[in-house]
């Protein structure tokens, strides 16, 4: 938090020293080396006493090192000690003093000359093979810091001192040795080149040194290093190890650098005449013969003829590969005639020779584009036989090796023999055949064979005969029967040989462990370091959780610093408010000025950090390593001695979002520091570590960081800057793929032709090369285990007879064969796009309009457009700016696939959306980026394909995604027809059959191996979902293109492969949405897999149970129960995937149910039918005894047999329900009825608990809560049915009566009867209220008036019958209406209000006329007669006849209603769009019928899916359409329903009237946007002009007077 910087960083140093102590204890004992034997213990000990003793010579270098300068002013006069010293040397003589000074410098110069021998000596071993690096004492040198001992000694200044220039070599001397062969050496002396940089020749050969065989350091070369080389020369002399070095460069562990080449040749080219030294001419011909004629100049290492002779092999070098530019460059410099006449000429020499020869090889033969003229002149001829008159030479010289030749040697069996293989296996030679190409052909084939018969049998002489004898039987070059029979016999012997060697390895590789005695001391020094590194490796595992503690405490410490000091102070409050994130932000940019790249490194990695939210975080919170560093860091805060630290109040990072620690971080400036470094940092790290920390900060597609990325490029006016940086990055990268990336096209063409010449073969030569494809195969694979055999030996071998080297690569130290074998490593260059290209797709993630405009215009006076620029640079790491499209598979590998997968991922996510702009960007390129595309859909892309095929199944995808987001949202063809016109339909259809049967071939094995059912959509790159995204990328394409179409249609193309096409149709939707102008836009899409978990009650649910709104449509209802259907989705997924249940009865239950479903629910319905029937017969059960007649229950088990049989024949229901009830009756006839009844309540129990258990299991009814199971209607119903059940069973039959009620649940017509009471209740019960009101009344009325008219018969009981059992009162009720004697009497009934009450509304309501029907029938004489029959007339038609007749009208007429409704819903199901709402008139006459309306475009389930897509996708996968979508369903908005509305109606005119409009909008908008730009650059022209009139009149050129120019001496 201080203000003082140096302060801040030495702060930041220390924190993160503290928290990565751990890390560097590991990375120390990584470094130790263990002095094994006693002599490693010496050479340590004399190790250390040399660099002390040197050391401390450097550092008095100015009192021996003679530099011409007197005693006095090699001292300092600041000091008293020094004006002593000063004294004593004045009072010396002269003489004494050179005496003093001559022996301390002559035993300097004596000691650092031993010292430096015996250095040097340690990193080299002589012997016969010749010098050997010794890795160990390489390494031990480099960890006592020899090498900076050295280098300072190097540095000491000194004038002409013959004994210092002898040191000066032997320093040289020994870092030549301490850094020959091993790369981690170079690397430490490459920190040091500026060191190197002068004329010197020693600097030069330890620049060679320093680069040699080192890859990594030569393709980081700069132009400077090179320039002074060749500025060298020029100034200092055409010196030969200037060229070496420059040699060295070019080409590394048997690569050639492309972009080093290129370097050189252009400098080169630059130099001109002083470096580049020809002898063309005639005079200077005449001096390179007398130079070859002249022993001493042969001899002479720096002589003029050896510069030449390293001249042309620097240019061969820079020509190897196929490089185009360095071709070019070398045809003029060196032409094809001058090269004949320099190698044909008699007293060439074979070191002429061979650089020639080399350079024509690469410059002429072996190039990337013809050069004719080796072709078609006679030049070529000329050499090969002046190559016939060496190899002559050659074969007649002496047997005699100590007196041959071995260059002339080397020159035939390997120059020569090397490009006679390449001219006549050049794609171009095919045109020479001429008979001097014949006869060349057969002379040098014979020459070849008596040259390996009679001098040098090695590997390229024997391959050169093999090839040539093949090329000539491919040429019908007729070969003379003696020569071929003499090259059969050749191989036979040499065969034999290889037998022979392979046999001896053999016995090698058994009898190694006989050779114990002799290399015991070996073995013990390698087991030795093998325990060290083991130990090292258990140390490693120890520390790993420690370090991942450590970090994550910095991080934790970092995120909430508050919590380290108390409360109420200072720096807590700043902390709190963010003060400390944003000074470490701040501070950030500081440390690139203060030259702090390390810690702005760490830094920044510590940020992105933050943001990395781990799985384990919560564990990793919890354990041990972490809780204790967790304490050590806060003992002293309030918190130091609780765990509330670790809830939501103290370190919240783990329960924070990505989203919130990102806005956090980007409040503080995390965002503007991202900005600051990408634009002005000029260190690849730092740059490198700025993109990661802009990828973190935008992962997951936050639009907050997007706008504030836009809003601070856009306000600040630094977005030229900014995006010229990855524009420059771009091009820059491109540069190096060109330079760097070559392929072989040479074997591509003779496979080819290889290919086309056996396609022409006979049916019988067809056969022999099959046969002999066979034995090449068995051929292979003994050659393959004689191999691994043949490596193990020779490994053997090598470890015990030099264990030393062997394990100096364990030990991290990769030798450079082993790093040579890596060809397809990329450059920084390269590499860094990856990060790039992730963050620009970050920048539009979610479909950011605004952005993805802004990488393709600015609005700056420098535009760049990275869209472009991503396109091109596609096209050239794929390859097609060399050449055809057809060499995809030599570009790609496994090494840049993951970069070409994100420049695919990120075009897509630049013009999904859509964004229109970048769509037509991209799809009118003028490069061929369209068609790289389409050639990784269609092309086999191998050698990747054979080995890793998910990596190319991954490019395909990414690819029709890509095509797909180019022609999303478009209502016009433009875009298809440009995708179209590259592309066979065919093949295009082929490519999807061939990754569903490769998806077939997967899922097969897959289910042999994993029974765990997960969903295939995880893995987004399986064959089938691949197969899937280009079959719905062709479903697009087929509206552009009739073929198409009609290929797609299964069973349409003859071939196989149309069950491929029925999948991907069965499995593909589409669906019609409204955008948000109104326009209508079909969608397709793959279906989820989950949706196959809907089941067939649940469609049949929703279907007919959907209610309609008022606007006549059904979709709010639907959308409402969307995720209804999704959880039944989830629920029915977990539970048939569910196989490891431990419940295996309930599953199998379950399965059972699931397989037979409709047998089962029948027999069940059936069942509990027929059990609500036999209810009826439990009143008589003591009165249905008998015993069944003979005849009769012979025909009853008849009856069973014959029913029996029809099930087993035919499963019908019919069959099933007459086999139940034949064996129920027989059961009551042989058991009787109770124990028959018994039995079946039993088994309806068990068939009601295991439906309901399957019920529940499929519904999932206890998984959604207590409250969603008590309004579940169905679950409550089956509930109580059970009950009922156990009830029958346990307490009493007469329960079974009421599951005769299941038929009212069971019959829709029994429902509506219901329904007409209940729908309309609160009317009836309002009516009913009227009613009782109206008997009140009359009730009153009566009690007042007609009280004695309430007399009633009644029928009273024998009182003994009182008396009598409950448990008979049913059966004695029944006795008493049978005929039991009664008195009959009369009474009064209405003597008290209520009894008159309960009489009017018992009688009354149930009598036909009323309450008159039963009161006493009054005389006419008495005087309340009218009041009596008014009263009888009112009840009767007040209550009788309205008030009954309204509640019946009301029932009647609910009942016609839900008639009539259920017959308008069959109507509207059948005759209108469930989404739209149209009607089936409305398609009367058109292109599309109602039909194919509701089953293609307007599927509701269609819809469904695509709303359960919308929820299990990715939002970061979303395409345009989905986002959109998305959004809505967020919102609960249905407006991208189609309502009243379908495309297909939309008639052709008003279609294209309304894309007429649309396009004229577009041209308007585009005009005036142009208008603007170009008033805008108007006004600033017009500024320009006035600023610079003002300028001139400021100078007097313009606006003075005329008679002021009228003066000749006036000065301007």
């Amino acid at each position: 938090m201080h203000d003082y910087p140096p302060l801040v960083s030495r702060a930041l140093h220390l924190l993160f020293r503290h928290f990565s102590q751990r890390q560097e204890v590991l990375q120390a004992f990584k470094q130790v080396q263990l002095l094994v034997t006693s002599q490693d213990v010496e050479n340590y000990k004399q190790i250390k006493s040399d660099l002390d003793q040197l050391r401390s010579i450097v550092e008095k270098s100015e009192l021996w090192v003679y530099k011409r300068q007197g005693p006095d002013e090699t001292l300092d006069t600041g000091d008293n000690t020094l004006h002593k010293v000063r004294d004593v040397y004045r009072a010396l003589t002269p003489q004494t003093l050179q005496c003093i000074y001559e022996d301390t410098s002559s035993y300097n110069y004596r000691v650092v000359k031993e010292i430096l021998l015996r250095l040097s000596r340690l990193c080299v071993q002589e012997g016969l093979s010749g010098r050997k690096s010794r890795k160990q004492q390489q390494r031990l040198l480099r960890n006592m810091s020899a090498h900076a001992v050295v280098l300072e000694l190097l540095q000491i200044p000194y004038e002409k001192d013959l004994r210092m220039q002898d040191i000066m070599k032997l320093a040289h001397q020994f870092l030549q040795n301490f850094c020959a062969g091993n790369q981690q050496n170079q690397a430490l002396l490459h920190k040091n080149i500026n060191l190197f940089l002068n004329p010197g020749i020693l600097e030069a050969i330890t620049m060679q040194h320093i680069f040699m065989n080192n890859f990594q350091l030569c393709s980081e070369i700069n132009d400077r290093v090179v320039q002074h080389f060749v500025h060298c020369i020029e100034t200092h002399g055409r010196n030969v190890q200037y060229l070496k070095f420059l040699q060295t460069i070019v080409k590394a562990e048997n690569k050639f650098i492309k972009k080093c080449q290129d370097i050189v040749m252009a400098e080169l080219v630059n130099a001109g005449e002083d470096v580049l030294v020809f002898y063309n001419d005639r005079a200077s011909f005449q001096t390179l013969v007398q130079m070859m004629r002249s022993e001493r100049d042969r001899m002479d290492e720096n002589s003029a003829l050896m510069y030449h002779i390293h001249l042309v092999e620097l240019l061969a070098v820079c020509t190897e590969g196929k490089n185009v530019y360095t071709e070019i460059k070398c045809n003029s410099l060196l032409p094809l005639d001058d090269i004949v006449r320099v190698v044909t000429h008699e007293d060439c020499i074979p070191e002429i020779k061979i650089a020639y020869i080399n350079f024509l090889n690469h410059c002429y033969v072996d190039t990337e584009v013809e050069m004719k003229e080796i072709y078609t002149s006679n030049h070529m001829w000329k050499l090969f036989e002046n190559f016939l008159v060496d190899i002559c030479r050659v074969c007649n010289n002496t047997s005699d090796r100590k007196h041959a030749d071995t260059i002339l040697e080397r020159y035939v069996t390997e120059t020569v023999m090397s490009i006679v293989t390449t001219f006549f296996s050049s794609p171009f030679s095919d045109q020479s055949t001429s008979l001097l190409h014949l006869y060349s052909h057969t002379s040098i084939l014979h020459k070849y064979t008596k040259t390996y018969t009679l001098t040098l049998q090695n590997d390229i002489s024997s391959v050169v005969i093999v090839y040539l004898c093949v090329l000539a039987k491919g040429r019908a070059i007729a070969i003379p029967v003696d020569l071929d029979n003499q090259v059969n016999n050749l191989f036979v012997k040499s065969n034999n040989i290889v037998q022979k060697t392979a046999m001896s390895w053999r016995l090698s590789a058994r009898n190694a462990a006989r050779r114990d005695s002799v290399v015991t001391a070996s073995r013990d020094y390698r087991n030795i370091i093998e325990r060290l590194q083991d130990i090292v490796s258990a140390l490693e595992d120890r520390l790993r959780p420690l370090v991942q503690a450590e970090l994550s405490v910095l991080v934790d410490v970092l995120h909430r610093p508050e919590l380290l000091f108390p409360e109420n102070t200072d720096s807590r409050k700043k902390c709190e408010s963010g003060g400390f994130i944003c000074k470490l932000i701040k501070h950030t940019k500081q440390l690139l000025e203060e030259n702090e790249e390390r810690l702005c490194i760490k830094v920044l990695q510590t940020l992105r950090e933050m943001m990395t939210k781990d799985r384990g975080y919560g564990e990793k919170v919890g354990h041990p390593n972490h809780f204790k560093l967790f304490q050590s860091c806060f003992w002293g805060n309030p918190f130091g001695n609780s765990s509330n630290a670790l809830v939501p109040g103290g370190l919240s990072r783990g329960q924070m979002s990505l989203a919130e620690v990102q806005c956090h971080l980007d409040k503080e400036g995390a965002s503007d520091l991202v900005i600051d470094l990408i634009m002005n940092t000029s260190s690849d790290r730092v740059f490198q570590e700025s993109i990661l920390l802009a990828i973190a900060l935008l992962e997951g597609g936050n639009t907050t960081i997007q706008r504030s990325f836009f809003c601070r490029l856009t306000e600040d006016k630094k977005s030229e800057k900014f995006f010229r940086v990855f524009y420059d990055r771009m091009k820059l990268a491109q540069l190096e793929i060109k330079a760097t990336v070559t392929v072989n096209t040479s074997d591509l063409g003779n496979r080819k032709r290889d290919e086309e010449g056996g396609d022409k073969e006979a049916p019988a030569r067809r056969k022999a090369r099959d046969s002999a494809v066979v034995m090449t195969e068995d051929v292979k694979e003994q050659l393959l285990e004689a191999s691994s055999a043949t490596k193990k030996a020779f490994n053997s071998y090598r470890r015990d007879a030099d264990p030393e080297d062997h394990f100096s690569s364990a030990e991290g130290h990769p030798s450079s064969g082993d790093k040579g074998q890596d060809d397809g490593e990329m450059s920084f260059v390269i590499i860094i796009m990856q990060p790039i290209l992730r963050f620009l797709q970050l920048l539009c993630e979610n479909h950011n309009r605004d952005l993805q405009n802004f990488l393709r215009c600015q609005n700056n006076k420098n535009n760049y457009n990275l869209v472009c620029e991503t396109l091109q640079f596609l096209d050239c790491i794929c390859g097609s700016t060399t050449g055809g499209l057809g060499l995809l598979g030599l570009y790609i590998n496994e090494k840049n696939v993951a970069l070409i997968n994100q420049t695919l991922e990120s075009l897509t996510e630049y013009c999904q959306g859509p964004c229109h702009e970048n769509q037509n960007c991209i799809a009118t390129h003028e490069s061929n980026g369209i068609d790289i595309i389409i050639a990784l859909i269609l092309n086999d892309i191998n050698p990747l394909g054979k080995k890793r095929m998910d990596l190319v199944l991954e490019l395909k995808n990414n690819a029709s995604k890509l095509l797909l987001a180019i022609m999303e949202s478009r209502h016009d063809s433009e875009n298809a027809e440009r995708i179209l016109y590259n592309m066979r339909p065919k093949e295009l259809v082929e490519v999807i059959k061939k990754a569903y049967l490769q998806g077939e071939v997967e899922f097969e094995d897959a289910g042999q191996d994993d029974d765990n059912g997960d969903e295939e959509e995880h893995d987004a790159a399986s064959p089938r979902n691949v197969g899937h995204n280009i079959y719905i990328l062709a479903h697009q394409l087929a509206r552009h293109n009739k073929e198409l179409s009609v290929m797609l249609r299964p069973g349409a193309a003859s071939g196989d492969g149309d069950e491929a096409l029925e999948f991907y149709a069965k499995h593909t939707a589409q669906i019609e949405i409204v955008r948000q102008d109104r326009t209508m836009e079909e969608i397709v899409f793959p279906v989820p897999n989950i949706c196959e978990f809907l089941t067939s009650e649940s469609k049949l649910r929703v279907y007919y149970t959907t209610e309609r709104d008022e606007q006549g449509s059904k979709i709010n209802d639907f959308f409402l129960r969307a995720e209804d259907l999704y959880n039944e989705m989830n629920w029915q997924k977990k539970l048939r995937g569910s196989l490891k249940v431990s419940l295996v009865f309930f599953y199998g239950i379950r399965k059972f149910l699931w397989s037979y479903g409709w047998v089962y629910w029948y027999l069940w319905s059936s069942w509990s039918s027929f059990l609500s029937h036999l209810t009826c017969l439990s009143p008589v059960l003591p009165f249905c005894t008998g015993i069944i007649e003979p005849h009769l229950s012979l025909i009853l088990w008849l009856g069973v047999l014959a029913s029996l049989v029809i099930v087993v024949i035919m499963p019908q229901p019919l069959g099933i329900r007459a086999l139940v009830i034949v064996t129920i009756l027989r059961l009551i006839f042989s058991v009787g009825l109770e124990p028959t009844l018994f039995l079946l309540g039993a088994f309806n129990v068990c068939n009601k608990v295991i439906f309901l258990v399957s019920f529940v299991g499929n519904r999932g009814t206890f998984t959604r809560g207590y409250r969603a199971m008590v309004l579940d209607f169905e679950f409550l119903y089956h509930l109580i049915y059970l009950i009922i059940c156990c009830l029958g069973v346990f307490v009493h039959v007469f329960f079974y009566s009421l599951l005769l009620f299941d038929l009212v649940y069971r019959e829709e017509t029994l429902l509506n009867v219901i329904k007409s009471v209940t729908r309309n209740g609160r009317s009836i019960v309002l009516t009913a209220v009227l009613a009782l009101i109206l008997v009140y009344l009359f009730s009153i009325v009566g009690y007042i008036f007609f009280k004695d008219d309430f007399i009633l018969e009644v029928d009273r009981i024998p009182n003994g019958t009182l008396s009598k059992s409950s448990n008979v009162f049913l059966e004695c009720t029944f006795l008493a209406y049978v005929g039991v004697g009664e008195d009959k009497d009369v009474e009064r009934t209405c003597d008290s209000l209520l009894m008159c009450i309960v009489t009017v509304l018992s009688h009354g309501l149930r009598s036909g006329g009323g309450v008159g029907d039963v009161l006493r029938k009054p005389s006419k004489e008495e005087p309340l007669f009218a009041a009596r029959v008014v009263y009888d007339l009112l009840f009767f038609f007040m209550v009788i006849i309205i008030v009954l007749n309204l509640i019946f009208g009301v029932i009647i007429d609910t009942f016609a209603d839900l008639r009539s409704e259920k017959q308008k819903k069959e109507e509207v199901l059948k005759t209108t769009c469930f989404i739209c709402g149209l009607e089936r008139d409305k398609f009367d006459n058109k292109t599309v019928t109602f039909e194919e309306h509701i089953k293609e475009e307007h599927n509701m389930w269609h819809y469904l899916f695509f709303i359960v897509l919308v929820k299990v996708k990715d939002s970061t996968e979303y395409t345009g359409p989905e986002s959109y979508v998305a959004e809505m369903i967020k919102e609960h908005n249905l407006d991208w329903f189609p309502r009243m509305r379908a495309m297909s109606l939309v008639s052709s005119d008003a279609e294209g009237e309304q894309n007429e409009i649309r396009n004229l909008q577009e041209k308007l908008e585009s005009t005036m946007r142009l208008v603007s730009n170009l008033s805008g650059q108007l006004t600033e022209l017009k500024e320009q002009m006035t600023e610079q009139r003002k300028q001139k009149q400021r100078i007097g050129l313009l606006g003075h007077p005329p008679h002021m120019n009228h003066n000749p001496q006036q000065p301007a």
